[in-house]
């Protein structure tokens, strides 16, 4: 059976809306334990709250698979520089800490010469789907 992938409504950041190159960037967490999903969950959330405060973000979209075995974001950046903010960024920090050893975790990225919400989705989907397919 294929995998379906759910996804959040676009959360925007500063320069959302902005033209100009930018940085995608995936992450995809496989908790080990299903019931540490709804933490999972509840932590990006409260993430997501802050994006706005976030320098060099352009935004992002949440998501996780159906079957609750993987979960993560795509995040669109100015530049490395600002994604290496985020990943410094103290509630981001915390969280890492919490969830630290309770699953994988893997992470890509990729330049776009412009932010295209229907093509960098489809992209990352595209990732996602390969990963769950050699996983």
């Amino acid at each position: 059976m294929p995998t379906k992938i759910l996804r959040s409504s676009w959360t925007a950041g500063q320069l959302d809306g902005l033209p100009g190159p930018v940085l995608v960037s995936i992450t995809d967490f496989a908790p080990r334990r299903r019931r540490d999903l709804p933490g999972i969950h509840r932590a990006a959330r409260r993430l997501s709250a802050g994006w706005q405060e976030l320098e060099g973000a352009h935004g992002m979209w949440l998501w996780a698979e159906r079957s609750g075995r993987r979960c993560g974001a795509v995040a669109v950046w100015r530049d490395h520089r600002a994604l290496r903010g985020f990943v410094g960024w103290p509630p981001h920090v915390e969280i890492m800490g919490a969830y630290r050893g309770r699953g994988w975790l893997t992470s890509t990225t990729w330049d776009a010469e412009s932010f295209e919400p229907g093509d960098v989705w489809a992209r990352s989907r595209a990732r996602l789907m390969s990963a769950a397919a050699d996983g």
